[in-house]
């Protein structure tokens, strides 16, 4: 079983530390402090239980590991890094994406796991972005045939994925809050224009 309310992030080690900071931050603070009874919750999965170690060498518990995460969830996150790298490792990663897919669950995808979702045909059919074109045809190969619907932004989202470049952390959040409707369209987007036009610039308006 699991809770719909879980956003799953799934970790690999090297992975980008900075990339699930917007969301994660979104989901549980507001501008008055954390929130008493947030609509959804931060989960991470993993391989395994052991830590996971970030690109920057910091390391984290995860809640879930592949084989013990729960089967009904709101969102898995796949979190960009170095360890999209090895194919071998993040194999069992196709089964989970098909399957969260398959039951309509939101799939987000950031810098290399972009390219690991292309990789593995999960971008073809529909509009999505990654770290630029070219990375999505060298890491898809012939298992990316979706290249008319790549976009040059730096986050889209269609049929239910969103995908982003290493640098669009923050569209990234933005547009998997917008899907998950986890706030009001009007407080995700003053949420979005806080942390791209900082402190000074808000006040300045």
């Amino acid at each position: 079983m699991g809770k719909n309310n879980e956003i799953l992030y799934l970790l690999l080690d090297d992975y980008a530390d900075h990339e699930p900071v917007f969301l994660s931050t979104a989901v549980s603070c507001d501008e008055k402090g954390m929130k008493s009874a947030p609509k959804y919750v931060n989960r991470v999965v993993a391989p395994t239980l052991d830590a996971v170690r970030s690109c920057s060498g910091f390391r984290i518990m995860p809640d879930y590991s592949f084989a013990t995460m729960p089967e009904s969830y709101a969102a898995l996150v796949l979190i960009g890094g170095y360890g999209w790298l090895d194919a071998d490792k993040c194999s069992p990663v196709v089964g989970i994406v098909a399957d969260a897919l398959k039951k309509g669950i939101v799939v987000g995808a950031i810098c290399n796991a972009a390219s690991f979702l292309a990789r593995n045909g999960f971008l073809n059919g529909v509009r999505h972005t990654g770290n630029g074109i070219d990375q999505l045809r060298l890491w898809g190969g012939d298992g990316y045939t979706g290249e008319s619907g790549y976009v040059d932004a730096q986050a889209v989202s269609d049929g239910g994925v969103v995908t982003a470049n290493g640098t669009g952390a923050l569209e990234f959040a933005r547009e998997l809050l917008l899907l998950l409707d986890a706030d009001t369209p009007e407080r995700i987007e003053m949420f979005y224009r806080f942390n791209k036009e900082g402190f000074v610039g808000m006040c300045s308006m």
